[in-house]
């Protein structure tokens, strides 16, 4: 089997999606529903997994991007859940995705004496917990260090030395979630799976009372078709109860918590390390991400379009105001290149009319009813693993078949067997392609052990290893991969998850959008009329995302 999802790959995946029938069809393509796929395969089931839009186009490309157990839900006296997320991040980083997932530093700034005993319990409670759950002795990240005040702003030197008196530093894991999503899913397909994108379930199919597959619309050619499953597993997020309800009375409902994250200039916080804090309603996590900032995050019951959460002022006014508590020099709207929304699928609270969801269980829950169709939903991206393992095991319930126990907490994804001994060979790379060490370096951790066979095409037309203009952070031959390995099939798919230049500058590579899709257009088979239409859909998506951005900016005096 290939990890490659191209458009002839894609073409094999209707077919069979048409013509097969499945062990289960797998509903929802963010990183519980890929994580699904992937146990599934890996335990010998027949899988087919279905996406109404791109891979991680909802939830799974607009989280907080780090790995982390939970350090507040400890204050929630969540034990379990704590526990649970430490195992799995120190997974992710030792042995999964090590190139994806990297251990960071954060800084808890005290700003009262008294805290730094309550705080530093909590703290060493939280590394006493990651190392129960670690096998084999080996560790996932460092432990935790007490920083006096003159220690934490040599760390970090923006912070305001009338504010702090003090601060802890410990770690968590950062990733770039849409890529480990897309790993996901091209792991489960090396395994069998079969992928398929850009295919909404418009229908559940039944037997009397029991689910027997799904309909699914193939948005690129507009027509429709049945799959028929043992098993349909509901991994739909914040839309999870509209596809039970498809199948009869629903038993549940999904409150969306909409979290809204600000990518900031590097120069904009002068820091080694990012840091989380208390905020009025939470924390604030202000993050190292590839050569940025990313602050983040609200987190609000939400009754809008979950097709298109958008940023509002309301939002950003909250970002900052919290955050500048505890820095020298304050961020303002100027310093934010970009910003986006994403949605947390939580079960509703009691309270309908809550505005506030930050207190609500990140625990999933797996439903098995009606009979034929599985639900997993809430949790958190960090044990999105974990989830589907008890949603394969619920699965293999309503096949009334023992499945053999998952292998997938030693399964690496795509990318990672080898990828320090490529990192290793970086510098040959560099003067073999002509590209920059610390532009591979940063390839290294977008593609790991790949990053040979991402740069072979520079060989044949050099032309693909020079950057385009107002997009110098990728090469050409990372477009074209997108499409002819990563499955997509849209220029917003390439701009917006593929790569990250919808939000990692202020023009948002609107510049370089023609010349984008100009490049994919042979690959895609679209002629002049079409790349333009696609140029539009980007500058649409964008516009909408920057929305309460460009209206903060506007009010700014």
């Amino acid at each position: 089997m290939t990890a490659d999802l191209s458009p002839a790959t894609r073409d094999a995946a209707l077919a069979a999606a048409k013509s097969g029938t499945f062990d289960i069809a797998v509903v929802g393509g963010g990183v519980t529903g890929a994580g699904v796929a992937l146990d599934a395969a890996a335990r010998g089931l027949s899988v087919v997994l279905l996406e109404a839009g791109d891979l991680a186009s909802g939830t799974s490309s607009r989280s907080g991007k780090t790995v982390h157990g939970g350090l507040r839900y400890l204050e929630q006296l969540n034990f379990g859940l704590v526990a649970e997320a430490l195992r799995e991040r120190d997974l992710m980083v030792r042995t999964l995705a090590p190139h994806l997932v990297t251990p960071e530093p954060f800084l808890f700034p005290l700003t009262k004496h008294w805290e730094r005993p309550y705080i530093g319990a909590g703290v060493l409670l939280y590394d006493l917990m990651a190392a129960a759950g670690r096998t084999g002795g080996r560790g996932g990240v460092p432990h935790h260090r007490h920083l006096t005040r003159r220690g934490a702003l040599r760390e970090a030197p923006g912070l305001d030395p009338h504010v702090v008196t003090g601060a802890l530093q410990y770690y968590d894991g950062r990733m770039d979630d849409a890529r480990h999503t897309l790993a996901v899913a091209r792991t489960a397909a090396t395994h069998g799976a079969v992928v398929l994108s850009h295919a909404p379930v418009v229908d559940v199919l039944r037997d009397g009372p029991r689910v027997t597959g799904v309909t699914v619309e193939d948005t690129q050619s507009g027509g429709r078709f049945d799959v028929t499953a043992s098993v349909v597993v509901n991994a739909a997020g914040v839309w999870a109860a509209e596809i039970q309800a498809m199948a009869g009375p629903p038993t549940f409902a999904v409150q969306p918590a909409k979290g809204v994250h600000l990518l900031v200039d590097q120069e904009a916080f002068d820091s080694r390390t990012g840091i989380l804090a208390r905020a009025e309603d939470s924390v604030i996590i202000l993050r190292k991400w590839f050569g940025h900032w990313l602050l983040g995050t609200t987190d609000t019951a939400y009754d809008g379009d979950r097709r298109a959460p958008t940023v509002e002022r309301e939002d950003v006014d909250y970002l900052l105001r919290n955050v500048n508590r505890y820095l020298a020099r304050p961020l303002t709207r100027d310093d934010v290149l970009g910003s986006f929304a994403g949605l947390r699928p939580l079960l509703a609270p009691v309270a309908k009319d809550a505005a506030t969801t930050s207190a609500l269980s990140r625990d999933h829950t797996v439903i098995e009813e009606p009979a034929g169709m599985v639900t997993v939903v809430g949790g958190k991206y960090t044990t999105y693993r974990r989830m589907a393992l008890d949603a394969v095991d619920a699965a293999g319930r309503a096949l009334g078949v023992t499945l053999p126990p998952s292998p997938t907490a030693s399964l690496p994804l795509v990318g990672a067997s080898a990828w320090q001994a490529v990192g290793n060979r970086v510098p040959r790379l560099a003067a073999e392609y002509g590209v920059t060490e610390e532009h591979l370096r940063r390839m290294l951790h977008r593609y790991g052990d790949e990053l040979p066979d991402v740069l072979a095409p520079i060989r044949t037309d050099p032309a693909l290893g020079k950057p385009l203009p107002g997009a110098e952070g990728y090469l050409p031959v990372e477009f074209q991969r997108a499409v002819t390995h990563e499955g997509a099939l849209t220029l917003v798919d390439v701009l917006h998850r593929r790569t990250h230049l919808a939000i990692e500058r202020t023009d948002a590579g609107l510049p370089a959008a023609p010349a984008v899709a100009a490049l994919l257009a042979p690959l895609l088979g679209w002629d002049a009329d079409r790349q333009a239409r696609e140029v539009a859909a980007y500058r649409a998506e964008v516009e909408r995302d920057r929305a309460g951005l460009a209206a903060e900016r506007a009010a700014a005096p």
